[in-house]
């Protein structure tokens, strides 16, 4: 895997983050956009859009586990930020603008982040795990999904997976984000907590949606092209009517195709 020159030289590399920082502030200021900012903890809107939990502690190794427990701490920092926001017609949410920067000075502590090809610690590492919960339930709602990136990369084999691999997000502030802009006339709200065991997020709305859906995979398999394998799988949703329960049509989000970093139990040799 190639390297860019800015992460081959820790100097060049720390200037390129604070210009695409300084860029992305810039954007902030100049685009008209309206950007959630309310939160509404006392009551909470009366129509379930989509529910799911995900495990917080993952059986990795001995090291990595201080990591996934500073990781917790991590994300029940971002709670406050988003818990109960409201995303009223016309706003966008940005992540990053709803969390901040995750600092040590906040309280954030070294959890596992996924960075230029192999897994390591960094301040705030783990919050992504949030990202990935938001973006599966926005997945199943009408609002649109403005920016997302992804990891270029898959480091661990699955453990008790129960959404497709390649719907999680990558984030490192503030210029790799994930924003979704709400088109409707509905307002929602994001409901969230952590327990012992799961991240529980909640997308709830003000009236009932018009469709629901049901996002799922299609060709999933891994390849080994030389000594390199790679997972590739295609992400598509279907809508269906609320009221009929009538799919309506498909559409394809996105085919994944990443380098992977262990060695998977079956794959197709594509040499």
């Amino acid at each position: 895997m190639r390297r860019l020159l800015s992460h081959r030289h820790p100097l060049l590399y720390a200037l390129a983050i604070r210009c695409h920082r300084a860029k992305r502030h810039l954007r902030w200021r100049l685009e008209r956009s309206t950007y959630a900012s309310d939160i509404e903890t006392e009551h909470s809107l009366p129509c379930n859009v989509k529910r799911h939990s995900s495990r917080l502690i993952k059986l990795l190794g001995e090291s990595e586990m201080q990591l996934q427990l500073n990781k917790v701490t991590n994300l029940k920092l971002c709670l406050p930020h988003l818990n109960g926001l409201l995303i009223r017609p016309g706003e966008t949410f940005s992540f990053c603008k709803a969390v901040g920067k995750p600092t040590a000075s906040r309280g954030f502590l070294e959890g596992m982040e996924l960075s230029m090809g192999k897994a390591q610690s960094g301040i705030g590492g783990g919050i992504c795990q949030m990202a990935n919960m938001l973006h599966w339930l926005v997945l199943h709602s009408p609002l649109t999904i403005t920016e997302r990136s992804t990891h270029s990369f898959d480091p661990f084999p699955d453990q008790n997976r129960s959404i497709p691999f390649g719907t999680g997000c990558a984030i490192f502030y503030n210029y790799i984000d994930f924003a979704f802009r709400n088109d409707t006339n509905l307002t929602f709200q994001l409901l969230l907590d952590i327990d012992e065991k799961n991240l529980n997020g909640q997308l709830v709305s003000d009236a009932p949606t018009e469709h629901t859906y049901k996002v799922f995979e299609k060709n999933h398999h891994f390849l080994k092209q030389g000594p390199t394998f790679y997972r590739h799988n295609e992400i598509w949703r279907k809508v269906l009517s609320r009221y009929s329960g009538d799919i309506l049509h498909e559409e394809h989000l996105k085919t994944n195709h990443v380098r992977v970093m262990y060695t998977p139990e079956t794959w197709v040799d594509i040499d």
